[in-house]
């Protein structure tokens, strides 16, 4: 099931379910919890982001070409930061480049989005998908400046600003993704593709993402994790290729959709 959060021409939320033929039928309930059909045409006016997480995680370096793109050595262990719920932005709706604490140095970076549907803790490799609810497209959106140079050894102040992980178009059922490490990705700026690769570069795969991160750890349902992005990031072109206001920039996963943003300066 590919299932929506959407805005009816009244502004009320919901959720739908997209069918074959391309419309749109209301579902009862709501993510992270359990979602049932109605049998009625939903009205969308507005598209969401699939749902509102509990929390964000996030692992950096997390591709092996990535990681060489990066200067840097393939991790032994998982990288985790974490985005505030701030940063949560709708398709269609603009990533912000920050201006009072200003950044000239705003990266994209496609991410394959893992949504966790029911607690869960010290969870085994060997059962981790168990606990997944769905799929969706997320963008890591990095102001490097803020990242590398001028926040104090921590990744978050270059990750946190409002706008900087939109998610969507849909969240895609484990039903339709039964192995979410053979997926292609991409990014596309302006038309361009600029970032082009398979899941199945991940150094550490789903299953171990969801064991490592529930290690002595309790996840809640609606936490989404960004399992890391490929090589191909703008700080990592000659010269580098930072966003700017007037960019259109869309994450591109198969099976799940594509996700676009415009690029807009703080207003």
């Amino acid at each position: 099931m590919k299932i929506i959060r959407y805005l009816d021409p009244k502004q009320k939320e919901h959720f739908a379910q997209i069918l074959p033929d391309g419309t749109y039928e209301r579902l009862s309930g709501r993510l992270p919890d359990k979602v049932t059909s109605t049998g009625e045409k939903a009205e969308v006016a507005k598209l969401l982001a699939p749902l509102v997480p509990s929390a964000i995680l996030c692992i950096g370096l997390n591709y092996r070409h990535h990681a060489a793109e990066s200067g840097k050595p393939a991790p032994e262990i998982p990288i985790l930061f974490v985005k505030g719920p701030n940063t949560l932005q709708n398709p269609g709706d603009p990533i912000y480049l920050p201006t009072f604490l200003k950044s000239d140095e705003v990266d994209y970076e496609c991410e394959l989005a893992v949504v966790i549907g029911r607690t869960c803790k010290n969870v085994r490799r060997k059962n981790a998908l168990e606990y997944v609810l769905g799929y969706t497209c997320g963008n890591d959106v990095s102001a490097r400046d803020w990242q590398i140079k001028k926040g104090g050894s921590q990744w978050c102040r270059g990750k946190t600003f409002d706008t900087f992980c939109p998610l969507g178009p849909c969240l895609v059922t484990p039903d339709e993704i039964p192995n979410p490490n053979a997926l292609t990705i991409r990014t596309i700026l302006n038309g361009q593709v600029v970032q082009d690769w398979n899941t199945n570069d991940m150094i550490f795969d789903v299953p171990d993402l969801i064991e490592f991160l529930s290690g002595s750890t309790t996840l809640l349902p609606g936490t989404v994790i960004l399992t890391g992005t490929p090589h191909g990031v703008g700080m990592a072109a000659k010269p580098p290729r930072w966003l700017k206001s007037g960019d259109s920039i869309t994450v591109e996963i198969e099976k799940i959709g594509k996700l676009t943003n415009p690029v807009l300066s703080e207003p």
